[in-house]
């Protein structure tokens, strides 16, 4: 096969920019096509090696990494030919090109910017609906995703939130609720548990999400960490009885600062409850929890009836392993991976279809449970202690005295630091 006789006898025959600097896709381009065409013209004549004939060509063109490449695949008088190995059945796009566009709009890139980056690898048109159906083939990796068997091991720790995204749906666009679970297994990696869009926040919608979890083999929770959605937490205790509710300490200390009437008492909240939070004695911080109910009941009745209500969900991170109550007490987790995922759909603004939403921040999520394949968040003995919390060290404390003083003496400390919660209280 004479493949360099396509791009001319010699190097002045090579393809170049107009500065005179040799065009290396061009010339790669040039060749693949030369051998490809080449290639089939080879297998044709191996069919005809029975008698048979060719008779002539069909031509098709291919959109490649190195741009359209023109092919001439032979035709037989007898039965028919088609290079399997080498091309897919009714596909223009090579399979480079199809992971290369999937890709850019799972990392947040617009169809249009997509169109542009096509033009300069060479491609001369890549419509958006085009875009559209190369990115079905991200289907595959979603599915498997959202139906993998999860038996394998033993998640002691789940987090739960939902994010609101923009869709069309009914012919009118409206808000939908991608909700997500993420659980710490047994072995020591995060995994994205599962995912799916919704109408609303509903007992009814999180009770068929936690459902499909525990089909799918979601098994030995001991902790899960969510909002305080109210319908939320019931699903939680039907779906995972036995299993621990940790209410996210951020959402509640907002909730907390929300019910105050001015500004100054919203600061003054806020102020106090960092400082209980901040400490990590689990004796400590409960002593500390309700000085501070007392003191913020002095100022604003109602934020102190909030945080009276909800100790034992707010607290209950105690109860577990001290190395990990950082991790637990907050739904951190979760809002990183919603942040990611508002970043990459900002080009987006308005789903077409809830497929569509799925799909993208499916591929979304996938990537990052793949990220997550690759390095322990826990390690296996560490992960072991969550399901025999009483078993997890605490170290000795770190001051003098019982906790109810060292409380007293810090509460002290932030009122004289702090002129807002000195002013108020």
């Amino acid at each position: 096969m004479n493949t360099l006789a396509a791009i001319g006898p010699d190097l002045s025959e090579m393809p170049r920019f107009d500065d005179g600097m040799v065009n290396i896709r061009e010339l790669i381009r040039t060749m693949a096509e030369a051998l490809v065409n080449e290639i089939m013209d080879a297998q044709a004549e191996d069919a005809c090696a029975d008698g048979n004939q060719r008779n002539g060509y069909r031509d098709r063109a291919l959109v490649t990494s190195v741009g359209v490449i023109n092919l001439r695949i032979p035709k037989l008088r007898r039965g028919s030919y088609f290079p399997e190995d080498l091309l897919v059945r009714y596909s223009r796009v090579d399979r480079a090109v199809i992971a290369a566009v999937s890709e850019m709009v799972t990392c947040g890139v617009s169809t249009r910017k997509v169109e542009k980056v096509a033009s300069a690898l060479g491609v001369d048109r890549m419509s958006a609906s085009q875009v559209s159906r190369i990115c079905e083939s991200l289907d595959a990796a979603v599915a498997d995703l959202q139906e993998r068997d999860l038996s394998g091991v033993a998640f002691p720790y789940v987090w739960v939130d939902a994010t609101y995204l923009k869709c069309r749906d009914a012919g009118h666009v409206s808000s939908c609720a991608l909700v997500t679970a993420i659980g710490a297994g047994s072995d020591g990696y995060r995994r994205v548990l599962g995912l799916g869009a919704v109408d609303t926040e509903s007992y009814a919608g999180w009770l068929s999400f936690l459902r499909s979890l525990r089909e799918r083999g979601v098994a030995g929770v001991a902790c899960v960490t969510s909002d305080a959605h109210e319908g939320l937490r019931r699903a939680i205790e039907e779906v995972f009885p036995g299993a621990a509710w940790q209410r996210c300490v951020v959402h509640l200390m907002r909730n907390a600062a929300s019910c105050a009437p001015s500004r100054q008492r919203r600061a003054a909240v806020l102020a106090i409850l960092h400082a209980v939070f901040d400490e990590r004695d689990p004796s400590l911080v409960r002593e500390l929890y309700h000085l501070a109910c007392e003191k913020i009941a002095g100022f604003c009745q109602r934020a102190a009836d909030l945080l009276e209500d909800a100790e034992a969900d707010a607290l209950a991170y105690l109860d577990f392993p001290y190395g990990h109550h950082r991790r637990l007490r907050t739904n951190n987790v979760q809002e990183r991976a919603n942040r990611e995922l508002k970043r990459r759909s900002r080009v987006v603004q308005v789903f077409p279809s809830r497929k569509s939403l799925v799909r993208m921040l499916g591929a979304v999520f996938a990537e990052m449970d793949e990220d997550w394949a690759a390095r322990r968040w826990f390690t296996e003995e560490s992960i072991a202690l969550a399901l025999s919390p009483s078993e997890g060290a605490v170290p000795p404390p770190a001051y003098e005295g019982t906790a109810a003083d060292h409380a007293r003496r810090i509460i002290e400390v932030v009122m004289a630091d702090n002129p807002v919660v000195r002013k108020v209280a």
